[in-house]
């Protein structure tokens, strides 16, 4: 927002600029037929001294086209000349000359408007340096509060959390077409902070002492305004907090006698729990729907625990998970799991319960992170069958896991990026338990880049490659096996259609694996729209063989929401065989990857 030359100025010894309203006929009140004065402004001089665009909004003439008397319509032009004129002096021309005339028309006046801006004044001294404002600058008002506003910024972000900066004061020179600024300033000592506390212990979401162990800073650290933002992202990313501000004030000294920031928060909590749902489609798996009960306030501090639903043709699984957010540090989890789950797959059929355990370093949407990290511990107790033909009745496997992952993310955005790179790699040693116990290492990594070829346009790929090695594959669950081929696999085919076939040519999943894909994303505003290729292989080696691969084509529209994109694609298997569609179809929420 522009602020007016006065509050600016407050010490100009200046004479007024002549600012005049000629008129016809100005004893008239109104026409003899009391039909008013209709008008149109010309602003070719308002174009001309380069403020048609500010003096536009500011105007009453043009709020309106008629005036309904003659004085009427010389009071708005006395009030608009006296616009332009405060519109000059903030650039700098202090001696400008304005007039406004009407000239009588039919069926419509014209109001005209003659400026001289005269001499542009500039600075001949600034105190103190200013970044942006020099000596022999224009004396204008927008640079001079950029500047302090600058300075304020810069000294804070030095850690002088109480620097003193008052109002700028220009004194003008009309003889000279000069003008001399000063800004009081007292930057003061470095600060470093203090306490960090809630205002109001009984709206709290958590206790004080959770409070600091969210805060990235400790007493006695040296001030940082980045970390005061980083406390509120933080804070806002719980999910326990709606309204929200931080204070400063000033504390008892800290150590060395360096003046105490103390950050006072003021936090309404956000409702505890909420109920939210997906629903995604593809023509080869139907419809999946799934809903999740959350109640963040379930546990102190940051206790969360979740109910998850899902129901499609091919899944059913009911699940619990209690997540302790920031646990013992900022960023870290602890998450308890257990499910009862079923699926019927054309890959395999299996039912059973998980239970699980792990500690992890979070990303969100609020406060993305460039290095993640998963480890933990599960044990699921199933009944499996593949569709082999060989395997037919249910088989009981005991399964041990300690699964880990990193990740690596430097992306614009989690939900649509559009430059950067991600890198993840993942190791599960396991045991299983089926007549006799062995064991098995499951490894994947995978990659995806993004380079934005112009505003409009992204292009995007991504490469995986996964690997099971320790035990034959009959030996392995199948619900454990590799599989490819989906909407977020290698679209153009079935969901795990991908891979070493039984002789009925149902899919019965291998020990390695390749994906990869190519896409160019398109964006109209709130709409886009994607071609890609994708590529994909499973193979009954531990080691993949990068032959036969399976190539799927197609393309997609794109729905931005304020979340992330809707997407759904359409994608054909090239070298069609048989058994697979003519045309799968995928809708979900966010790109394929």
């Amino acid at each position: 927002m522009r602020k007016p030359a006065a509050c600016l100025f407050l010490a100009i010894l200046a004479l007024p600029a002549t600012a005049s309203v000629r008129a016809q006929d100005l004893s008239a009140d109104a026409r003899e037929d009391d039909s008013g004065f209709p008008y149109t402004v010309v602003g070719d001089a308002l174009v001309k001294v380069g403020i048609e665009s500010d003096f536009r909004p500011l105007s009453v003439l043009l709020a309106d086209d008629e005036a309904d008397t003659r004085a009427e319509l010389n009071r708005r032009m006395r009030v608009d000349t006296t616009t332009i004129r405060t519109l000059l002096q903030e650039r700098g021309f202090y001696d400008a000359l304005v007039s406004a005339d009407f000239e009588p028309g039919e069926p419509r006046g014209q109001v005209v408007f003659t400026i001289d801006p005269g001499p542009l004044y500039r600075f001949s001294a600034v105190n103190p340096a200013l970044l942006g404002v020099a000596v022999g600058d224009p004396v204008d008002s927008s640079a001079v509060f950029d500047a302090v506003a600058a300075l304020a910024l810069d000294v804070r972000e030095r850690g002088f959390a109480f620097a003193e900066i008052g109002e700028p004061d220009v004194l003008i020179d009309h003889e000279n077409a000069t003008g001399i600024l000063t800004v009081p300033f007292d930057i003061g000592p470095p600060g470093a902070f203090g306490t960090v506390r809630f205002e109001d212990r009984e709206t709290a979401p958590f206790s004080n002492e959770h409070l600091a162990v969210i805060a990235r800073f400790e007493p006695g650290d040296s001030f940082d305004p980045d970390l005061v933002e980083d406390l509120r992202l933080a804070l806002l990313s719980t999910g326990l907090v709606g309204s929200l501000s931080l204070r400063e004030r000033r504390g008892e000294a800290a150590r060395n006698g360096v003046p105490a920031v103390d950050l006072v928060v003021s936090a309404s909590e956000a409702p505890s729990r909420t109920i939210s749902g997906e629903v995604s489609f593809d023509s080869e798996d139907g419809f999946r729907l799934q809903g999740v009960w959350q109640s963040r306030a379930f546990a102190s501090p940051e206790g969360a625990l979740n109910l998850t639903g899902i129901v499609s043709e091919q899944q059913l699984l009911a699940g619990a998970e209690l997540r302790y957010s920031n646990w013992r540090r900022r960023d870290r989890s602890l998450s308890l799991r257990s499910a009862l789950f079923s699926e019927d797959r054309d890959a395999f059929f299996n039912r059973g319960a998980e239970i699980g355990v792990a500690i992890e370093r979070e990303t969100t949407l609020i406060w993305q992170k460039r290095w993640t990290y998963r480890v933990g511990a599960e044990a699921l107790f199933t009944q499996e069958r593949d569709r082999s033909g060989i395997q037919t009745s249910l088989r009981d496997y005991v399964i041990a896991a300690a699964p880990a992952t990193v990740a690596f993310d430097a992306t614009d955005d989690l939900l649509d990026p559009r430059e950067g790179v991600r890198f993840e790699a993942h190791l599960s040693p396991e045991a299983s338990l089926r007549d006799q116990v062995f064991g098995y290492a499951v490894a994947q990594l995978g990659v995806s880049g993004y380079f934005p070829a112009s505003d409009r346009v992204v292009l995007a790929g991504r490469a995986l490659v996964a690997s099971i090695a320790g035990s034959a594959r009959r030996n392995i669950a199948p619900s454990r096996r590799l599989y490819a081929g989906g909407g977020g696999s290698v679209r153009g085919f079935g969901f795990q259609d991908i891979g070493p076939l039984d002789t009925d040519g149902n899919p019965i999943g291998g020990r390695s694996k390749i994906e990869g894909s190519l896409e160019s994303r398109f964006r109209f505003g709130d709409f886009g729209a994607a071609v890609f290729a994708d590529v994909g292989q499973v193979y009954t080696s531990s080691a993949p063989g990068f032959d036969d691969l399976r190539v799927g084509v197609g393309g997609g529209l794109r729905y931005y929401t304020s979340f992330g994109p809707i997407r759904v694609d359409a994608a054909r298997a090239l070298a069609r065989r048989d058994n697979e569609p003519e045309v799968a179809v995928y809708v979900s929420i966010g790109q394929a990857f």
